[in-house]
């Protein structure tokens, strides 16, 4: 008999408690193995120090926002994050007020340590001169320290990136790295990997776009650099989930500990060996307690990967 827990019946009913979404079940289990197909917390290890993090991460593009009830709806995710042990927060100077949202939130929550927090130079334009770039980050998410510094889809890459290395080397910026969002820029994205000393990339990588399996993935691999994976579900290419709105998941779906088409597509990300965590966009604690159960229990093998490829194209 199939499933029919949709992502909308999951986050409505009670089946949301009986997997474990609450978030005080979440925080027991956090470093703990499962007793029963496993709720422990996956976590992946950046390859030029070890230091672990954990599979599902938070990105940021839709916090530039000022009314009360948006900024309490993200204060809630900000403040559920670390509590359902995540830590990777992704944003960007080019999201508008993201920056400026966050670290208030983070300030005012005082959880700042328990984040890894990673954010871009511009998009476009000059960089200021000197430290500039670093300074006005550190002053718009209230911090003395970034976790990780990306150029933001290759702009002014020449003149930034020594600088992204001494501001490593004087312990400002812990990692340093390089973003893309789109296939034209994967031959950039592979000649800076292939020149360049690089703690992370970031690239876009979901069941629906799978470009950078092809040499990108493979190359991070091969260099010992860490992958953070933007768009996951889609995003500008259109969400994966509208795809299958009200379909119900298959059966088999139980085998990987997944209760959600988001968390299968999630789970589909993590489950390739080169990625270390996945950025889904989340504004809404319900969305993100959903996503964060693909960072737990089982993953797709290699047959399960084509399982849920053969899937996805008979849609």
């Amino acid at each position: 008999m199939s499933s029919v827990i949709t992502r909308r019946t999951v986050l409505k009913s009670g089946v949301a408690a009986g997997v474990g979404l609450a978030m005080g079940g979440m925080v027991e289990a956090a470093d703990t193995p499962a007793k029963s197909g496993g709720s422990a917390l996956i976590t992946r290890a950046i390859p030029s120090t070890g230091e672990k993090l954990p599979v599902v991460g938070l990105g940021t593009n839709q916090y530039s926002v000022t009314s009360d009830e948006d900024i309490a709806a993200r204060r809630e995710v900000l403040q559920g994050f670390p509590k359902l042990g995540a830590k990777v927060i992704d944003t960007a100077r080019s999201y508008g007020e993201s920056e400026v949202v966050i670290g208030k939130l983070l300030k005012e929550l005082g959880n700042r340590d328990q984040i890894f927090l990673a954010t871009k130079t511009p998009i476009r334009g000059a960089p200021a001169s000197g430290d500039g770039e670093l300074e006005l980050a550190l002053q718009r998410l209230q911090t003395d320290r970034l976790d990780l510094l990306q150029i933001h889809n290759f702009n002014a890459i020449d003149t930034l990136f020594p600088k992204l290395l001494q501001w490593k080397q004087a312990k400002k910026v812990r990692y340093v790295g390089i973003t893309t969002s789109t296939d034209d820029q994967y031959p950039q994205m592979l000649e800076a990997m292939n020149s360049l000393e690089l703690d992370f990339i970031q690239v876009d990588y979901s069941i629906d776009n799978r470009g950078a399996e092809e040499k990108i993935l493979p190359l991070a691999q091969q260099k010992g650099m860490a992958v953070l994976v933007n768009v996951p579900l889609g995003g500008r290419r259109g969400n994966v989930l509208s795809k299958v709105k009200d379909k119900p998941l298959p059966a088999w779906a139980a085998d990987y500990d997944v209760t959600s088409w988001a968390q299968l597509f999630l789970k589909y990300n993590i489950s390739h060996p080169a990625v270390t965590a996945v950025i889904p966009g989340t504004t809404k604690i319900t969305h993100l307690k959903d996503n964060q159960l693909a960072g737990r229990g089982r993953l797709p093998d290699a047959a399960g990967r084509k399982r849920i490829e053969a899937l996805w194209a008979s849609l």
